[in-house]
């Protein structure tokens, strides 16, 4: 199992730097230009700019930003504003647990229905409640996200009043849960229809027949033979569902008003804010990368004839 891991520790290095390296090169060629556009419409003498872009060290080439920049993350520097001077790094400490509580809310509430859904379904494939489930799923996987946060919007907050149409700066947990139900609600339907082929294809398997032929309870052949061979396809969507689910936050952030990294990655690119977008994105691709390692040593949880060398 050590070995295992130390080896796919080494394999998320050249996948980090892949990945991070894709996105500082579509900021690095983002139109206009950050630093002329902190002076508007006024004019501004071009040695000034020359100065400034020196002093951030904008003037350089791609490869050699990229590697000051994977020099400075290693010493916890995600690097600087332009606009505001505030570094990234702080903006990622204000941000990060705001989308952190709303993504384990829409995780949770994935996992919890999504799971208990498919089950109640798979269990009695092709009869009422199994037909509902799919038309369900599939009404939540055709309505966009922004279409259903502006319709649990308006009918929880407006027209039933139990909920804020907006999340304050504090987001307290109690604030985040529409939010949270809207973000996952997409993850939910997929959720509910793998799990529910993936128990109505395991009930015909010839282990449940043994089972069932040894005399054992219901709960223990649902509950053990069943349910651990049937949730590793789930396993394995959860486990990068995670990442999906913070960088998908930005449609989610901006209808309910939730400041977090969703939030600010979409200020950034508006304002042209490279060191921001590159600090977030960076942190999220570390996620993915944790929870994929998570994902497959949960594998051997699931399933004892998996093994790791």
């Amino acid at each position: 199992m050590g070995r295992y891991v130390a080896r796919r520790l080494l394999q998320m290095i050249p996948v980090f730097i892949g990945s991070t390296l894709l996105v500082f090169s579509m900021m690095y060629a983002l139109p206009g230009d950050p630093v002329r556009a902190l002076a508007g419409e006024q004019t501004v003498d071009p040695t000034q700019i020359a100065a400034m872009k020196k002093d951030l060290g904008l003037d350089q080439p791609l490869l050699v930003q990229y590697g000051t920049y994977l020099v400075n993350l290693l010493q916890g520097d995600f690097g600087t504003q332009i606009a505001s001077g505030q570094p990234v790094a702080d903006i990622i400490a204000d941000a990060f647990p705001i989308t952190i509580r709303l993504t384990l809310f829409a995780f949770t509430f994935t996992a919890l229905v999504g799971i208990s859904l498919g089950v109640f379904a798979g269990l009695k494939a092709d009869t009422l409640r199994d037909r509902g489930l799919l038309v369900l799923t599939l009404l939540l996987i055709s309505v966009p996200s922004f279409v259903l946060g502006f319709l649990a919007q308006y009918f929880f907050a407006h027209q039933l009043g139990w909920v804020d149409p907006n999340v304050s700066a504090v987001a307290d947990w109690n604030e985040l849960v529409l939010p949270a139900v809207v973000l996952g609600s997409l993850s939910l339907a997929y959720v509910a229809r793998l799990t529910r082929t993936s128990i109505a294809e395991n009930l015909r398997s010839d282990y449940m027949r043994t089972a069932v032929a040894k005399g054992l309870p219901r709960r223990r052949i649902i509950g053990v033979h069943l349910m651990r061979n049937s949730m590793i396809p789930v396993v394995t969507f959860l486990g990068t569902d995670i990442g999906a689910l913070m960088g998908g936050a930005v449609v989610t952030e901006g209808i309910f008003n939730v400041q977090g990294v969703g939030y600010n990655v979409f200020s950034a690119l508006k304002h042209r804010e490279g060191a921001t977008v590159v600090g977030i994105v960076t942190l999220i691709v570390v996620v993915y990368l944790v929870a994929s390692l998570l994902v497959d040593l949960l594998y051997a949880v699931l399933d004892p004839r998996i093994r790791y060398a």
